[in-house]
C-alpha cells in the first residue's frame, strides 16, 4: 500500500510517501522552490516523492492532507464572533481569502493533484486532523510499542495541546487544550515583541536566552499566563492581539513589559536577553510540568513529542534530565512540514488498518535522510556546467582530505547522500568546521552565515564517545537535545570574564570545544552512528584521529534566510557567495583558491533576512 501526505497553504508545505510501514521519501517544497517555509501547494515536493517510489499519482491507494480545513474555518468565525467588533480587521483580511481559496481547499487540492496526474481518482483524497497528523508523525516511527504522546504548536484547527496514547497500530487522544491558550502562540508573541519574524525566529529566542536572566518570569507568570500543577494553562488574552487583530501583541502587553516592541535587525540590548530567558524559562516549566502529569496519569514509559514546540531542544533537554519517562523520542520534522508524514501514516494505521511493527533500536526515520541525492557522475556534469574547478577522488582520500581541511581551520561545505527532512542538517547537507578553534562560531555566523553574533553552532560527535564530552546518557541523532558539557572538558573562567553580560560572555572560553559551548555550558548535541550515517560517522572518526577530537561544529548549508541547499548548483552558489573555504560534493573535492573570481557572488544579501 503507497500514500503520499501533504501539507500545504500555511508555512512550510511538504510532502511524504510511505509504501506500507516505510517511508519512501519526505521533503520541503522550499528546498526546490528557493523560498523560507514556502506555502504554496507542493508541486516539486509531491514530485520528488513520487519519483523516489517510481509510480504514479494515480497508482496510489489514498493521498491525505495534514488537516482539516473546515474545522479551521470553524475556528476563524467562532473567533471573530467572540471578539465583535475588535477582531474585525484581521477578518477582513482572511475572509477573501478563505472564501476564494480554503474554504473550497478539498476542490483546490483535486485541482492540483489532477495536474500532477489527470488520471488520479478523486475518491482517494483523504484529511486527517492537524494534531492527529502531528502525534502520527511522532508515535509510528518511533521504536515504542506503546508510548504517550505529546503535540504542541501555534494552532492546528482549534487544538494547540494534544496528549494521546500511542498502542500498536491505534493513537486515542484524550485531551486537549483548545485555541486562543496557546504555549506556541505565547512564545511566538514574544518572538515578535522581541524583533523577529514569527514562525522563524522563535529559536533565535531560545539561542539568546542563555544570555539574559528570567527576570520577567514571575510576571508573566502572574499576569499572561496561569500554569495549573498539570501544566494545564489559559492565557489573558487582554494582553494579546493575535486572536482577532494584525499584530501578536498590544498596547497593555508593551505596558507589562516596559516599552514598544523592539524593530528589526536593532542592537539588541540586556532586557531583550532577560525578556528571552524568561519566556524560555516560563516554557519549560509548564512542558516539564505537563509531561509529569502525563507519566502520572498514563503510567507510560515512553514519551513521543511533535509540533513546533517539540523542536524546542531547551525544554527537551529539561523533560529528558527530568526521569519521569525511561524513553523520549522527539519527531526530527516536528512542525507542519512533519504533518504530511503523519497524515501518510495516520491513513494506513488508523484508516486502513495496517498493522504497525516498530522499525529498530533507534526509530524508523532512517536517520531523517529522505530527500534527493545525487550520483557523483551527475554531480561532475552539473558542477562542470556551473564552471566549477573540482577534483574527483576516491571515498578514502575524500575522507582524508577532508579531515585535514577541518584540522587545519578550513569551513568546510559538505553535501553527502540524501537531503535530511525537517529544520536540521544532519551531516549531509552541512556547514562543517573545527569546534575546538575559539573564534570559530564568531566566524562563521558573520562570515559564512551572514547572521547576529550570538547565534550557538551545534556539535556533531560520535555516538560512542559522547558521554565522555555531554551529560547525555542516550542517543540524540536529530539535534533536539541540549546537554551540558561534560565538567571534564570546562575550562575555568577568570573573575572579569564571570561578570561579563551579554554578548560580551561569548569571549570567555569555556571549554575544550568553545565554538559549540553556549555561554551557559549547553550545547545542543547530534550523535552520529555508523548504522545510519557511516559516511559522516567516518569523517568524524578521521578528524579524531587527526585531533583527538570526535566532534564537529555542524551547521546548516546556508546563509539566513535561505532554505538549506538541495541541490550541486545551490551548494555551489553558496559556496561562491560566503567565506566557505572548501565544498565537498559526493567525491568532489573543491577549493576556494582554485575556482574562477568570476563566479565570485555577494550571497549576504542574496535572501530576504529571516
Amino acid at each position: 500500500m503507497r500514500i503520499l501526505g501533504i501539507s500545504a497553504y500555511y508555512h512550510d508545505s511538504a510532502a511524504a510517501l510511505i509504501e506500507d510501514d516505510c517511508i519512501i521519501a519526505a521533503v520541503q517544497e522550499e528546498r526546490f522552490t528557493r523560498k523560507k517555509q514556502d506555502a504554496d501547494f507542493p508541486v516539486k515536493a509531491v514530485g520528488y516523492c513520487l519519483a523516489e517510489a517510481g509510480v504514479r499519482l494515480s497508482e496510489l491507494d489514498a493521498v491525505v492532507y495534514y488537516e482539516k480545513p473546515f474545522l479551521k474555518f470553524e475556528r476563524l468565525v467562532e473567533t471573530y464572533l467572540a471578539l465583535a467588533p475588535r477582531g474585525f480587521a484581521s477578518f477582513r483580511m482572511a475572509m477573501p481569502l478563505w472564501l476564494k481559496e480554503k474554504l473550497f481547499l478539498k476542490s483546490l487540492l483535486r485541482d492540483e493533484l489532477r495536474a500532477v496526474d489527470e488520471s488520479f481518482d478523486l475518491e482517494r483524497l483523504l484529511f486527517c486532523e492537524h494534531h492527529m497528523s502531528h502525534a502520527a508523525s511522532a508515535f509510528y516511527p518511533s521504536p515504542f510499542e506503546t508510548a504517550a504522546i505529546l503535540t504542541m504548536d501555534g494552532v492546528g484547527e482549534w487544538a494547540t495541546t494534544s496528549v494521546g496514547m500511542g498502542a500498536g497500530n491505534s493513537i486515542a487522544m484524550i485531551k486537549d487544550i483548545y485555541f486562543p491558550h496557546s504555549l506556541g502562540l505565547l512564545y511566538s508573541a514574544f518572538t515578535s515583541y522581541l524583533g523577529f519574524k514569527v514562525n522563524s525566529g522563535e529559536y533565535k529566542i531560545m539561542g539568546l536566552a542563555p544570555y539574559g536572566e528570567p527576570k520577567y518570569a514571575s510576571l508573566i507568570l502572574d499576569h499572561l499566563i496561569d500554569v495549573k500543577s498539570d501544566g494545564s494553562f489559559h492565557l489573558d488574552q487582554n494582553y494579546f492581539n493575535y486572536g482577532g487583530g494584525l499584530t501578536m501583541t498590544n498596547a497593555k502587553f508593551e505596558a507589562l513589559f516596559g516599552g514598544p516592541p523592539r524593530r528589526s535587525e536593532t542592537s539588541l540590548t540586556q532586557r531583550e536577553m532577560d525578556l528571552a530567558a524568561s519566556i524560555q524559562a516560563v516554557t519549560d516549566e509548564v512542558v516539564v510540568r505537563m509531561t509529569r502529569s502525563i507519566a502520572k496519569d498514563t503510567g507510560a514509559k515512553n514519551l513521543c513529542l511533535a509540533g513546533g514546540v517539540a523542536l524546542n531542544c531547551v525544554a527537551n533537554g529539561k523533560v529528558v534530565r527530568d526521569g519521569h519517562f525511561e524513553n523520549v523520542w522527539i519527531q526530527p520534522a516536528a512542525g507542519d512540514a512533519g504533518g504530511a508524514l503523519g497524515a501518510a501514516l495516520a491513513a494506513y494505521h488508523q484508516h486502513f488498518g495496517a498493522p504497525r511493527v516498530p522499525s529498530n533500536e533507534i526509530d524508523g526515520m532512517q536517520g531523517s535522510y529522505l530527500g534527493p541525492s545525487y550520483s557523483d557522475s551527475n554531480v561532475a556534469d552539473r558542477l562542470t556546467t556551473e564552471g566549477a574547478q573540482f577534483e574527483l577522488l576516491g571515498d578514502e582520500d575524500v575522507i582524508a582530505r577532508t579531515a585535514e581541511a577541518l584540522a587545519l581551520g578550513k569551513a568546510v561545505g559538505w553535501f553527502q547522500g540524501r537531503m535530511e527532512f525537517g529544520p536540521r542538517a544532519l551531516g549531509n547537507r552541512s556547514i562543517l568546521a573545527d569546534p575546538r578553534s575559539p573564534t570559530m562560531q564568531k566566524n562563521l555566523n558573520l562570515k559564512v552565515k551572514f547572521r547576529e553574533s550570538f547565534r550557538p553552532f551545534a556539535p556533531s560527535v560520535l555516538a560512542e564517545r559522547a558521554e565522555e564530552w555531554f551529560d547525555l546518557d542516550r542517543p540524540a541523532p536529530y539535534m533536539l537535545l541540549v546537554a551540558d558539557v561534560a565538567e571534564s572538558r570546562r575550562c575555568s573562567i577568570s573573575e572579569v570574564e564571570q561578570s561579563l553580560f551579554g554578548i560580551d560572555r561569548l569571549n570567555a572560553i569555556r571549554s575544550e570545544i568553545p565554538s559549540v559551548t553556549h555561554v551557559d555550558y549547553s550545547a545542543r548535541v547530534q550523535t552520529v552512528h555508523r548504522n545510519t550515517n557511516a559516511r559522516y560517522h567516518d569523517l568524524l572518526s578521521s578528524f579524531q584521529d587527526r585531533t583527538g577530537c570526535p566532534i564537529l561544529v555542524n551547521t546548516s548549508f546556508n546563509v539566513r534566510g535561505e532554505p538549506i541547499v538541495c541541490t550541486p548548483e545551490d551548494a555551489f552558489r553558496c559556496f561562491m557567495g560566503t567565506d566557505i573555504d572548501v565544498l565537498v560534493v559526493g567525491n568532489c573535492f573543491l577549493t576556494k583558491d582554485a575556482q574562477s573570481a568570476s563566479l565570485r557572488r555577494d550571497y549576504s544579501s542574496e535572501f530576504e533576512p529571516d
